[in-house]
């Protein structure tokens, strides 16, 4: 081998011995994600039944959603996972679709300035409104405005108490009923249907809250007259106010066994008091809703005992609505999504597909 040569094969090993190296370091991605860990999946044949929808009943007109000004309205903020991929899903999904004009807003959770970012939206000329409701009542002026001017409104994960086909098109989300029946299911098998629980109830004034305790507490009843539902208090759906909440529980009842807590964020920081009460792993046994991906690291880590999922990438399932309602396909009331179970058999598994 002339020196020429040498030189150039020694280059040639060198790029492919560092090319190698810098695929090796390179971060690995997180799982695929599979069925309703990922893309929203309707319930079947449930999840579509009831009164339905078209675009001539509502009275509209068809319009290209590409060039549409497109509203959507968040209602917290987004300190909560639940709500940064719920509107990044939405954004995402609008981009891949080539919606050139969505507009997005925060309401901080303040229920008064979701409802004039929703009316500054309706007067900016928005054609499509997707709205995540901080609260079920008080949207009137909201409703009122927008059949004036027949724009559809797709409420996502939370409802609002009014008329579909006329007041709003349709609600996408879960059985908030289900999942409550389903964490008391498993709360029930990890104490063996015997013991003492506290609920931390999500916020007050919306159909989630209620809806999650009232499963909670009918499938308690329905199944296991040993467990008793001991204490109740809200912890508005936020990781601090949980931990407030579960560090006087801990004071006030300290025989409590089980915890039930209608979000992820108050359940994590339920475990924060749990931690800093000396209490050990599974001392206590959690069940929460969301799916969030440190509340699954939760379960892996023998904190939380089992959690049921709530799907927030609506994106894709709004859109695919919203389209279907423009092409005159009769639209549900309500579209109800499949959620699923995070237990110790998969957690270690599936952190890579919560979000």
């Amino acid at each position: 081998m002339t020196p020429h040569v040498r030189t150039a094969a020694l280059a040639l090993a060198v790029l492919l011995t560092a090319a190698a190296c810098a695929k090796a370091e390179e971060p690995q991605s997180a799982p695929a994600a599979t069925g309703s860990a990922g893309r929203q999946v309707v319930q079947s044949p449930s999840g579509t039944a009831g009164p339905t929808c078209t675009l001539q009943q509502f009275g509209g007109t068809a319009f290209d959603l590409r060039s549409a000004v497109v509203g959507f309205s968040q209602s917290e903020k987004e300190a909560n996972p639940f709500r940064i991929a719920e509107t990044k899903s939405i954004k995402d999904e609008a981009a891949r679709l080539g919606i050139t004009d969505l507009r997005v807003t925060n309401a901080q959770s303040q229920f008064s300035k979701q409802i004039t970012d929703v009316q500054q939206l309706i007067a900016q000329g928005v054609r499509l409104l997707v709205i995540a409701p901080l609260n079920s009542d008080g949207w009137e002026p909201v409703l009122q405005q927008a059949a004036a001017k027949k724009i559809p409104i797709i409420t996502v994960d939370r409802k609002i108490n009014a008329k579909a086909c006329s007041d709003y098109l349709t609600f996408i989300g879960s059985d908030f009923y289900e999942q409550g029946k389903r964490a008391a299911d498993r709360m029930i098998e990890a104490l063996d249907g015997q013991g003492k629980v506290a609920i931390l109830l999500g916020a007050p004034g919306n159909n989630v809250t209620t809806e999650r305790t009232n499963g909670f507490k009918d499938r308690v009843k329905e199944k296991a007259p040993g467990l008793t539902i001991s204490f109740e208090q809200t912890g508005e759906f936020a990781r601090e106010k949980g931990q407030q909440v579960t560090e006087q529980l801990i004071q006030s009842n300290p025989d409590i066994n089980g915890i039930y807590a209608e979000n992820d964020e108050m359940a994590l920081g339920a475990v924060t008091a749990l931690k800093g009460a000396g209490k050990e792993p599974g001392e206590i046994r959690i069940v929460s809703v969301d799916g969030t991906r440190s509340a699954v690291q939760g379960i892996a880590d023998g904190w939380l005992h089992a959690v049921i999922e709530s799907n927030p990438r609506f994106g894709p399932l709004a859109f695919e609505t919203a389209q279907k309602f423009l092409n005159g396909e009769a639209i549900p009331d309500k579209v109800i999504i499949s959620d699923r179970d995070y237990d110790t058999g998969n957690a270690e598994d599936s952190i890579g597909e919560a979000y």
